[in-house]
């Protein structure tokens, strides 16, 4: 399987826009939604904002309580199939309350200057991280 080294796998992923957090619920079920993250002193961030949620008591915050793991996936996608490429994180986690976890988003993303997120915040330690790249690097 073609892959990138860990430092090119790790700048495709800071660059990504998006991600697809994957938790686990405590009753063993796969729990995955997409989120806005921050790459930011060896550690993923990603924070409750104020875009609107069916409830407060989010499952990711639960899942990652209760588990105290989770991954993260992001993707590029083109017609032209030899351009895909996908890049995984998966690690401890934890639930906090960070100002620097938010500054980093908020550097990141022009929304989250207009509307600071107010966390609390997804931290994902990373302790592998996968790859998969369409063509030969």
């Amino acid at each position: 399987m073609p892959s990138w080294p860990p430092a090119i796998a790790e700048a495709h992923f800071a660059q990504a826009r998006i991600g697809r957090l994957a938790t686990v619920t405590p009753a063993g079920r796969p729990h995955v939604v997409p989120v806005c993250f921050a790459l930011h002193d060896g550690r993923v961030y990603s924070a409750v904002d104020a875009k609107p949620k069916a409830t407060s008591a989010l499952a990711r915050l639960e899942n990652v309580r209760a588990g105290g793991r989770a991954s993260v996936l992001v993707d590029h996608y083109e017609e032209d199939w030899s351009n895909l490429w996908w890049v995984r994180v998966e690690g401890a986690a934890e639930v906090l309350q960070s100002t620097r976890a938010i500054d980093a988003l908020v550097a990141k993303y022009e929304q989250y200057r207009r509307a600071r997120p107010g966390g609390p915040v997804i931290a994902i330690a990373p302790e592998r991280w996968v790859s998969w790249v369409a063509s030969e690097p």
